[in-house]
């Protein structure tokens, strides 16, 4: 019992573990592999924030955000047109998953320096 006590307590909530700063690299899109930072911001038990380019400019805030146990699905407006992306948890500092479905992405927590 106490050593369930103890791993629970340790459990980061969704919004937790979302929040941050990813670099997220999203393959084969129509104009090649495009790398987009997602800069994600906790608000009590969920997540607001924004996109930026490389550059860190940015590009759009986020209209929405989903939280399961294990993903994050982000929704933005990007040229015009209203996308989506599916964040899952891989590991402490990486996700995997899609853009719309249709195209894979990887990320990563960008770690800032002490």
């Amino acid at each position: 019992m106490l050593l369930s006590m103890s791993m629970h307590a340790q459990t980061k909530t969704a919004a937790e573990y979302f929040a941050g700063t990813w670099s997220v690299l999203l393959k084969g899109l129509p104009q090649g592999d495009t790398k987009m930072v997602f800069v994600l911001d906790k608000k009590d038990s969920t997540i607001t924030g924004a996109v930026q380019d490389t550059s860190g400019k940015e590009i759009a805030k986020l209209d929405k955000v989903e939280l399961t146990a294990n993903s994050a699905t982000v929704y933005f407006n990007a040229q015009g047109y209203d996308v989506n992306l599916v964040m899952n948890k891989k590991d402490d500092d990486h996700i995997t998953r899609s853009l719309m479905g249709m195209f894979d992405a990887e990320g990563e927590r960008v770690k800032r320096a002490k």
